[in-house]
């Protein structure tokens, strides 16, 4: 198996988010870095060129293999940032229509902005998918 891509890295995360181009994108990602710092107690790290992680679990794949993955991370993407929700959206339904304008799959939650959620409702979701993470792994 080769080498992850995603990984963490020496990167900083301030200069990645000050290289977004709108500022609304910038204001979301600070905000969000500061939701996931509180929720996970860990810094925010870049993973790869374009992920913003916290903490670590070890991910295991269909054949066996691990690798580290962070608990909670998000990624501004052009036209969306999305934030990936380890825990997935299992028995997450009403949660989700309370959380107001989005995409949900697999991991991934895309919003386009902070303000088309009910950021309650979001604070609630990145809470859970944490517990959820550090119940099966441990603390990373």
């Amino acid at each position: 198996m080769a080498e992850p891509k995603t990984k963490p890295t020496k990167a900083s995360v301030e200069k990645f988010i000050d290289a977004q181009e709108k500022e609304s994108v910038r204001d979301d990602c600070r905000a969000l870095v500061k939701i996931m710092e509180a929720i996970s107690g860990a810094p925010a790290v870049m993973w790869g060129t374009s992920i913003i992680g916290f903490g670590t679990y070890p991910l295991v794949y269909a054949n066996g293999k691990t690798a580290n993955w962070p608990q909670l991370a998000f990624s501004p993407r052009k036209g969306n940032i999305t934030i990936y929700l380890m825990g997935g959206f299992k028995e997450k339904t009403e949660q989700l229509k309370k959380l107001g304008k989005h995409k949900a799959k697999g991991v991934c939650l895309h919003i386009k902005t902070l303000n088309d959620i009910h950021q309650p409702t979001l604070k609630k979701l990145i809470h859970d998918s944490y517990k959820e993470v550090v119940k099966k792994y441990g603390k990373g």
